[in-house]
């Protein structure tokens, strides 16, 4: 049967004021000075009638829901959907529920999952963008809606971002190829003119140019995180006449591809061709091969989010351009060969003093 005792049943039944009771169950009897007698009485008739509070009566009474908006573009990738985790476990802790939406890197879904989270009240929005334009997230932003972006941000957008230091774990990736003898070293990137893809290609030509070797236009391709850019793109590099002798991955996705493609060609990682890819995973070190990876700090990117967002909501204040970088680190797996075309080692060292000012 269903339990409609109310506030109001059980100030009736004691004959005392509702705005009591309420005060009572919400645990501030000694802010308001009821006395020890009339609080022990209230919770034990409470108790007596089984009362439970109705969420969605004290939401509209506080206009506050307690929930947040988690919007990413791809739950099935580990990375994101390590995030999700990390997110809602912190929140959780903060007294905070979390309403996760998938975009499947669509943005057109990414804004009818933002409108869905603003008709649900949610006290604020946790949003990993597609990453391609940010006109709609901007509103929501001026309207008061407060939000952190995280991951993938918009250097245009005045809104607190948490993210990853992109460039430089890209930059020390491809160093590191460099110093282990490897001059045709392909790129294959995710979706154009997002911030990750845009800082870790960006940090590739770098380490190149660093090295005294030319960027090669040909050899950045791709257009998605996905793992079947990565298969494809592998299939079509090791067909052409580069001469590849590694590859750099912009996300664990992609280098699931590039690995098929590879073992489907008949090559051996990393006998054949090296390869790097940008993100940890867990599974990383039980491959085959064992991967060598950039990892990130996936725990404290849902910690220090939560945190921003929770301040945002309950301090009613707003950051003006607060961003939260974290550093990442190359994890030194068994997927690159140390490469040596003339057979003299000392050949290393010469890239090595090129490439001395990165460490």
């Amino acid at each position: 049967m269903k339990n409609n005792i109310t506030l109001k049943t059980i100030a009736h039944q004691l004959g005392i004021s509702e705005s009591t009771v309420s005060r009572v169950l919400n645990g501030k009897a000694s802010k308001y000075r009821i006395s020890k007698k009339t609080e022990e009485i209230i919770l034990k008739t409470a108790k007596e009638l089984n009362f439970t509070p109705n969420p969605l009566a004290r939401s509209l009474r506080l206009n506050k829901t307690n929930t947040i908006g988690l919007v990413i573009p791809d739950i099935s990738n580990p990375f994101f959907s390590s995030i999700a985790r990390n997110v809602e476990q912190e929140a959780r802790k903060l007294g905070y529920s979390i309403i996760l939406c998938d975009t499947e890197e669509d943005t057109d879904l990414e804004k009818e999952s933002l409108e869905l989270l603003e008709l649900r009240k949610v006290d604020g929005l946790i949003i990993s963008p597609v990453g391609q334009t940010f006109n709609y997230i901007k509103r929501i932003y001026n309207n008061g809606m407060p939000i952190v972006i995280i991951d993938r941000y918009f250097p245009d957008l005045d809104i607190p971002y948490v993210t990853s230091d992109n460039y430089k774990g890209a930059f020390e990736a491809i160093s590191y190829l460099i110093d282990n003898g490897h001059r045709s070293i392909a790129c294959i990137q995710g979706l154009t003119h997002t911030s990750p893809n845009n800082e870790r290609v960006r940090g590739y030509r770098e380490a190149l140019l660093n090295y005294h070797l030319p960027v090669d236009e040909a050899l950045i391709v791709g257009d998605s995180f996905g793992e079947q850019n990565g298969y494809l793109e592998t299939k079509l590099l090791l067909k052409n006449e580069k001469n590849i002798t590694a590859i750099f991955s912009v996300s664990n996705l992609i280098s699931l591809g590039a690995l098929r493609a590879i073992y489907e060609e008949g090559l051996r990682v990393p006998e054949d061709i090296s390869i790097i890819s940008f993100d940890d995973q867990p599974y990383s070190d039980y491959l085959a091969t064992p991967m060598t990876t950039v990892t990130q700090k996936n725990k404290e990117m849902g910690q220090i989010s939560i945190k921003l967002l929770i301040n945002q909501i309950e301090s009613k204040i707003r950051f003006s351009s607060k961003c939260v970088i974290l550093p990442t680190k190359l994890i030194k797996r068994k997927s690159v060969k140390l490469k040596n075309e003339t057979g003299n080692t000392e050949d290393i060292s010469t890239f090595n003093s090129y490439g001395s000012d990165h460490n």
